[in-house]
């Protein structure tokens, strides 16, 4: 293992809370298509499987900050552990309602609950954030190896849901989720060694993290990246299908993953100096410059290559992203800030899916991918007009920036840079 990764899991802990964070991430990539795969098979409707998936992504997106607002108050385990018992139950309710054929209606109610699952991601971030406080360095070696952890997720979850559920039974995959999800928090939470303190109450307002307008553009950008992944799902399915080859999908997609996975690696190796902002940008363009040639592919083997190509620019637009949200947020808020880049990202999946899932019904699985270009070139416009609301406000505030006084904000007057740092998604993903 490369040196900055071997350092990384030379601290006490690091490798059983990176590896309990890999468990409590897989349903992230399962659950949803898990519950698609699931409801399909047993009712043969994929609207209201696509229905229910989108509920799941927007609950998600609605209490996963609210979750991680009480975090950064009362710390991981006395908020963790709590939540994540509210949405097993409610995965429970979802596969026992699907499997009786009970009304719809309790679907989409035991959807919604089961929103309230924990941002496992931003919670391992966190924990990084504590160890390497003040190291530049050693914290974007961690975030690095957090985004190749997201990308191992999404290259395996979707193929062991989907494989669990058509060659066990349909409920196999969801099922699996939970069970990922209950032994990665409760391992997570019981160690307390490594376990962020939460900050005292004169810290806290009931402020949002999102009164940041450098979180704002984040997020507001992450719609827009969320909605190039969903897009790119959807189309991807559809294209192999179109070719007479619909379960090669699930690989020409873990290739996507892949190029994300690759990318991450060398990038943890780099030491990069200069403003994060400046490298965030010039990922979210290349970003969107990847999407042009999947207009041009004809066939499944030449639409895995430009995947993988477009991949590469993944990983580092999200480690940038973190070393953004380290100087946007305050450490009183820093779970919370993590939380709603992957908020912005959920929302996006599902309006780029429903989007895709329009055009390709109306023009074909090739034009689906129109999508995804829209997405990116919204996503590179929106980068363009909230870069200077990114830049560091002072000097020094790209590196170690001092940690602000109870809850001011960030772009009030007088607020400075801040110190600590996060990430989820992702994607996602």
């Amino acid at each position: 293992m490369p040196s900055p990764y071997r350092a990384l899991f030379g601290r006490p802990g690091a490798l059983s809370f990176s590896a309990a964070g890999l468990l409590g991430r897989m349903p992230l990539s399962m659950l949803g298509i898990g519950v698609v795969t699931m409801v399909s098979q047993l009712t043969g409707r994929y609207g209201l499987a696509g229905a229910l998936s989108a509920t799941l992504a927007l609950s998600a997106a609605v209490l996963g900050p609210q979750v991680s607002r009480l975090v950064d108050r009362h710390g991981q385990r006395r908020v963790l552990r709590p939540a994540t018992l509210v949405s097993l139950t409610a995965i429970a309710g979802l596969l026992l309602s699907a499997q009786q054929d009970w009304p719809d209606w309790t679907l989409f109610v035991f959807a919604a609950c089961a929103g309230c699952v924990p941002s496992v991601g931003s919670m391992v971030r966190a924990r990084w954030a504590e160890i390497y406080r003040g190291q530049p360095e050693g914290l974007h070696a961690a975030y690095s190896w957090e985004s190749v952890v997201d990308e191992l997720c999404f290259i395996l979850g979707p193929i062991l849901a989907i494989g669990l559920s058509t060659g066990w039974f349909p409920e196999a995959g969801p099922l699996v989720a939970a069970v990922f999800l209950a032994i990665g928090v409760l391992w997570l939470t019981a160690q307390r060694a490594t376990e962020p303190v939460p900050q005292p109450r004169d810290q806290h307002t009931r402020q949002s993290a999102l009164r940041s307008r450098g979180l704002q553009v984040l997020v507001v950008t992450f719609v827009a990246t969320g909605a190039i992944f969903g897009a790119i799902d959807v189309v991807t399915v559809a294209f192999a299908e179109q070719e007479g080859h619909k379960s090669a999908a699930s690989l020409v997609l873990a290739v996507y993953a892949l190029g994300s996975c690759c990318a991450g690696i060398v990038f943890g190796l780099l030491r990069l100096k200069g403003d994060p902002a400046r490298r965030w940008l010039l990922g979210v363009c290349a970003m969107a410059v990847s999407m042009i040639p999947l207009q041009l592919v004809g066939n499944l083997a030449l639409l895995a290559v430009a995947l993988f190509v477009a991949g590469l620019a993944i990983a580092p637009t999200m480690v940038s992203t973190m070393a953004l949200v380290e100087q946007h947020v305050p450490r009183a808020k820093l779970t919370e800030g993590m939380t709603w880049t992957s908020t912005g990202l959920a929302v996006g999946v599902a309006l780029g899916s429903s989007a895709a899932g329009m055009v390709v019904d109306a023009a074909g699985a090739h034009r689906g991918y129109l999508v995804a270009a829209v997405a990116g070139a919204l996503a590179a416009l929106v980068g363009f007009l909230g870069y200077r609301r990114l830049r560091p406000a002072g000097p020094g505030a790209g590196s170690a920036p001092p940690v602000a006084r109870g809850g001011m904000d960030a772009d009030e007057p007088g607020a400075r840079g801040r110190s600590a740092a996060g990430h989820d998604e992702e994607h996602v993903g």
